[in-house]
């Protein structure tokens, strides 16, 4: 299996393509480039209809096979494979399923749909000859999946969900399942390690997310715009701090500041941040574009004259990244992984989560100081290019792979947890 050609992944991702997680699908056509064969499963369908995907997606669309389009009739044609063929592996994972939710009714209705989903995850990898499945975020279908069938799995963590209740996402027993694991972060490695025993821990491999610093290049600097543009990218969703940001804007404006917002983005927030920027009569400097496809995205960046991301959780932000690699300068909340990313003072400004005032001076000492956005912005792009580059960090994940899914994966000795 050390051949890169031998070498066929699965990829189980909840939505693909999806404007939410762009990263997934520039890491499985880049793991492609680099000699792999990826087949993707995806539980639901694209977020959007196909004519109103890029080009690459809907490559992707046409070549992805969807778990719930599939339905009912798939479902129990995959049910009724798997009990011909591997029944104590079928009777192993609805145990799992049962055992995982103990008392709570809610969680076993939800474990029993991952079961079935499993199940057709399993056979669809079965009838292809896959033997390795390779997951975004904190999958339990996997984890059934695994127990239903003889393969081997590994996951990619994020956070900050799964660390913030490990819990209710049974982080220790899918450590304990997985061949090996990826964290994107130092943060992210810790809070794996937390979740774990000793012995598990050198499961852990770092390894950031990355962009193209060729698709994301640099836009024109503006020294005194008219009207100072600042961009935000992410769901309209509680753990984003939107509000705070148009709060800011609020206490700006008030200080005779001409900036205008615009959020990138749709989520179960619109109407309540639709709703505050009325009440606060900013109809005309706040703008709700909506969720938009990258190539929409990366013009409204090139427009920007400030990224903001004042969110209250994250793992690392590839948002942050691609304003970074654009040579925009950014203002970010000091959480997780986010001073991994951006050095306060070198890479950007870093403020306290929750504290709107920080928020609203930082951006204000930006807006009266070219030079220092200039040299953040700068200093930005070189980051990216130097830690977070897209084709640098999937070698190494291309590596990681060849590494922990050869004939002498137990003899490669402790993972490097640094970068």
């Amino acid at each position: 299996m050390t051949d890169t050609a031998q070498l066929r992944l699965a990829y189980l991702v909840s939505q693909y393509p999806t404007t939410n997680h762009t990263f997934i699908l520039r890491e499985v056509r880049t793991l492609r480039g680099l000699g792999f064969e990826v087949q993707v499963a995806s539980v639901r369908a694209p977020d959007r209809p196909a004519n109103q995907l890029t080009a690459e997606e809907r490559e992707e669309f046409g070549r992805c096979w969807y778990i719930k389009i599939a339905g009912i009739p798939g479902a129990l044609a995959a049910t009724v494979r798997t009990l011909l063929t591997r029944p104590a592996g079928l009777l192993r994972g609805l145990a799992l399923a049962v055992s995982l939710a103990g008392l709570n009714l809610a969680a076993l209705a939800r474990n029993l749909f991952y079961f079935v989903e499993a199940v057709m995850a399993g056979d669809w990898m079965r009838r292809r000859g896959l033997t390795h499945v390779h997951t975004h975020f904190s999958s339990t279908v996997v984890l059934l999946l695994e127990r239903v069938f003889p393969v081997s799995v590994s996951m990619t963590l994020h956070g900050s969900a799964e660390f913030y209740d490990p819990e209710g996402f049974y982080l220790t027993r899918k450590i304990a399942a997985s061949r090996f694991l990826i964290a994107i972060s130092r943060y992210g490695c810790s809070q794996m390690m937390k979740s774990a025993p000793y012995r598990d821990w050198e499961k852990i491999e770092v390894c950031p997310l990355g962009v193209d610093p060729e698709v994301f290049a640099p836009a024109e600097f503006r020294e005194n715009p008219a009207i100072f543009t600042i961009v935000s990218v992410g769901q309209l969703a509680p753990a984003k701090g939107q509000p705070l940001l148009v709060s800011a804007m609020r206490k700006l404006i008030d200080r005779g500041r001409r900036v205008r917002l615009r959020l990138v983005g749709e989520g179960p927030m619109r109407c309540e941040i639709e709703e505050l920027v009325a009440r606060l009569e900013l109809e005309r400097d706040v703008v709700l574009e909506g969720a938009l496809n990258h190539d929409r995205v990366r013009a409204i960046y090139a427009e920007a004259d400030l990224y903001a991301l004042p969110s209250f959780a994250e793992g690392v932000p590839v948002v942050l990244m691609e304003a970074m690699a654009m040579r925009i300068p950014c203002v970010a909340s000091r959480i997780t992984g986010v001073p991994e990313l951006i050095r306060e003072g070198v890479d950007g400004l870093l403020v306290a989560p929750a504290d709107v005032d920080a928020l609203a001076n930082s951006i204000e000492r930006l807006m009266d100081d070219p030079a220092l956005r200039r040299r953040l912005a700068e200093s930005g792009r070189a980051r990216v290019m130097e830690h977070y580059n897209l084709q640098r960090n999937a070698e190494r994940l291309a590596e990681i792979f060849r590494r922990r899914l050869s004939n002498d994966a137990e003899k490669a000795g402790p993972a490097r947890v640094g970068y």
